[in-house]
């Protein structure tokens, strides 16, 4: 363990093997460090907050903070955050709040860029990736594998499905569903991830599926987005992807569900 001079741990923080605390950081009483933790310099680690192991913490994040919300202090809240996270310069992570379940939860092996945010009550997935100044505000439930690009910013009680993708800029401002697509316009699907679907390896024929799937929900005029996704759920109920997408739409939400801009072309193709 090595804990420079200048760091300051408070007694009852708990530290793993070979934790490296650098210069003028601050570990506060309830945090507890995972094996192999490397905190640079100038951290804040502040409230109930665990941090899994070998995850790397860069300069000025502050992590642990009491929510960014009026009248919902929990002293007791919580920040979890999973193992083999890279969390870059200037990031915030808060805690949760009294009125979200007092726990914000943070996946494994997700890049945190610069200046990015996870707002109190949040639920951030595995591999997730969010680019310099991404902002999520609370109660936020984002999935697996998500990308977010350069200054997105995901409306609170907002859902982000698995393996979707967020363009640089875009306010989001409804659902995402799994492995869909949202550039520019927050409130308009610009077609499925398909790049995404490809990486993970997604077989073509299940690939084929889904986006004919995605066709007959979001590019047919019978009957609503609900009703054509129950459809689809029979229609292909032996493909995960297709069953996972219907869940998303029918299930319980704040927000509404985004759909295509009139002007897309259906399930938009990567050529």
């Amino acid at each position: 363990m090595k804990i420079h001079p200048t760091a300051i741990v408070e007694d009852g923080a708990r530290l793993g093997a070979d934790v490296a605390i650098g210069p003028y950081c601050v570990v506060g009483p309830h945090a507890v460090l995972g094996d192999g933790v490397v905190l640079q310099s100038h951290v804040v680690l502040t409230g109930h907050i665990s941090l899994g192991a070998r995850s790397v913490v860069h300069s000025h994040a502050v992590l642990g903070g009491e929510g960014q919300i009026r009248n919902a202090h929990l002293p007791e809240a919580r920040l979890e955050i999973g193992a083999d996270n890279i969390i870059r310069e200037g990031v915030t992570f808060s805690a949760g709040s009294a009125r979200g379940g007092g726990v914000t939860t943070v996946g494994d092996r997700g890049y945190f860029m610069a200046a990015s945010h996870i707002g109190h009550d949040c639920h951030v997935g595995n591999d997730v990736t969010l680019a310099n100044g991404v902002q999520l505000g609370g109660h936020v439930h984002m999935g697996d594998g998500v990308i977010a690009g350069g200054l997105a910013a995901i409306q609170q009680f907002g859902r982000v499905g698995r393996y979707a993708f967020v363009g640089g800029l875009t306010g989001v401002v409804k659902d995402v569903i799994p492995f869909g697509m949202v550039t520019e316009r927050g409130t308009n699907l610009g077609g499925l991830n398909l790049i995404g679907l490809k990486r993970r390896g997604t077989p073509r024929e299940t690939i084929h599926k889904i986006r004919a799937a995605y066709r007959a929900i979001f590019h047919s005029s019978e009957g609503s987005v609900q009703d054509r996704a129950r459809k689809a759920g029979e229609t292909w109920p032996d493909v995960a992807e297709i069953q996972e997408i219907v869940a998303f739409i029918l299930a319980d939400a704040k927000r509404p569900i985004a759909t295509p801009f009139p002007r897309n072309r259906p399930a938009e193709i990567d050529d």
